[in-house]
Formats: structure tokens, C-alpha cells, sequence
């Protein structure tokens, strides 16, 4: 018998808004395939300014193709920050999120919703 908990499967559409999913996982995926926290995200209209945890900031554009979209749908990442100190608890949830075309959270905003609503 194991102490450790196998993380529950999370499951997130693939063309789901880049920013909404920023904001749910708190990952960054750098560059060179390290994994940053992110510890502050500001949005305005298409962007967001993201402050990581080693103090790193970073304008993130909101595209769906996009390089760090890309690398956080298919995992393409090698190491976490060191100075970021991102808990194994996180990587471990983060190790069982799958993003499928036709299944899964499709991430709304609040304020897109309530827009839906009033229509």
C-alpha cells in the first residue's frame, strides 16, 4: 500500500481560452523546457502580464497556436524552477491534466458567462 494519492484526471478542451487555462494551472513554460509558478497574472484585453515566483515577468499574448499553448497541451516541458519551488503536489496534478478535442472543461470566464446569460 502507497501513502501517496494518485492525482485526480483533469480534463480540459484543447482550443480552451490560453489565458483562462494560465490562470486555472498557474504554470509558465519557459523556453528552454522549465516550468515556472506563476505568482501574479494581470490581463488586459488580449495580453497578460505574468510575474513568476523567481521574479521573472513576462507579456503573454492570448493565442491558442502558440509556442507556450503548444508546450503546456502536450507537456513538452524538462525540469521545473528551481527558484520558482513549484510543490510536487502541483506537478503531480499537472503530470494528470489531459486536454482532448470533444471532452472536457471548456473554462468560462465569469463575465463571458454572464454575458451569455443576458442574451
Amino acid at each position: 500500500m502507497t501513502d501517496k494519492k494518485q492525482a485526480k484526471k483533469k480534463y480540459y478542451r484543447k482550443r480552451v481560452d490560453f489565458l483562462l487555462l494560465l490562470a486555472k494551472i498557474k504554470l509558465w513554460p519557459s523556453r528552454n523546457g522549465t516550468l515556472h509558478g506563476i505568482k501574479e497574472m494581470e490581463t488586459k484585453g488580449e495580453y497578460a502580464y505574468i510575474t513568476t515566483h523567481c521574479e521573472k515577468k513576462i507579456l503573454v499574448h492570448n493565442s491558442k497556436n502558440g509556442r507556450a499553448a503548444r508546450w503546456i497541451r502536450n507537456k513538452w516541458v524538462v525540469g521545473s524552477c528551481k527558484d520558482c519551488k513549484i510543490p510536487d503536489w502541483k506537478l503531480n496534478k499537472f503530470s494528470s491534466t489531459f486536454f482532448k478535442q470533444h471532452y472536457g472543461s471548456q473554462l468560462y470566464s465569469k463575465q463571458s458567462v454572464s454575458l451569455k446569460l443576458m442574451k
